[in-house]
């Protein structure tokens, strides 16, 4: 028997209301392609294949790539590798110039959550949605708004590229082994009025990192290399990191850029 490993940062859904509810938030159809990080034992897995022509497996534990390749079933592709060198824009690429709608689903590992969520930022522009099972703090920092005690570096860098909503709120109790956070389900749908260039996302990047560097210390501190160029006011001199609008960020980096 498969035991969940740590390193992996496993811990397998198995409540089936749970299941039933991220499988209809996902709605599969066979028009739709889909890839799913860590399935696991198949709580999502085998309910979406029922709905789907093909679905894409990314697995990093040979055990479960033994365990999924071994059923043999039709319109099931068994990828192993490790998500975080995945190319996901390829992948979308190569799937929707076939079928159109693509998303990326999965019980996040909750040990790589953030950096696996700056990885598939680089796929928005071939993704049409995301939905992933996260720890419930993480979940509340990218959604958090400006001024909160929640809102970090992570809310601004995926606010700008996505709309996202905390659909389901889930126990520990729904895994087995049981987490010692609580999680929650997260719906990831990238923005289309995205329009920023590489430079100017490279500089959104430089001043949201050194915005929160410090986040005790005032932006007039945090800021200062920048802002002879930034042209912030007396109010935003004298603010924290978590006071600045994302909309506000934006418009910093694209004055970084010029």
């Amino acid at each position: 028997m498969h035991r969940a490993r740590k390193r992996f940062g496993q811990h397998f859904l198995q409540d089936n209301e749970i299941i039933y509810s991220i499988v209809s938030l996902i709605n599969p159809n066979p028009d739709m392609h889909v890839i799913e990080i860590g399935p696991g034992f198949g709580a999502l897995t085998l309910p979406l294949l029922s709905s789907l022509d093909h679905l894409d497996l990314l697995e990093i534990d040979r055990d479960l790539v033994v365990f999924w390749n071994n059923k043999n079933l039709k319109g099931l592709n068994v990828i192993e590798g490790d998500v975080l060198n995945f190319n996901f824009l390829e992948w979308a690429q190569n799937r929707s110039s076939r079928i159109g709608v693509c998303k990326v689903v999965g019980n996040l590992p909750y040990n790589i959550s953030s950096p696996l969520l700056f990885h598939l930022v680089a796929a928005t522009s071939a993704i049409d949605e995301q939905v992933f099972m996260l720890q419930a703090e993480v979940v509340e920092r990218m959604i958090a708004t400006a001024g909160s005690s929640d809102f970090s570096r992570l809310s601004v860098m995926l606010q700008t590229r996505y709309n996202m909503e905390l659909v389901l709120k889930v126990p520990p109790e729904a895994f087995d082994p049981k987490p010692k956070v609580n999680s929650a389900v997260v719906r990831m749908i990238p923005r289309k009025d995205f329009n920023l260039t590489d430079f100017q996302r490279s500089a959104l990047e430089k001043v949201v990192t050194a915005a929160f560097s410090q986040r005790r210390k005032m932006l007039r501190t945090n800021l200062r290399a920048f802002t002879d160029r930034l042209h912030l006011t007396e109010f935003e001199l004298k603010s924290r990191a978590q006071d600045i609008s994302v909309d506000r960020y934006v418009e910093w980096a694209k004055a970084l850029a010029a």
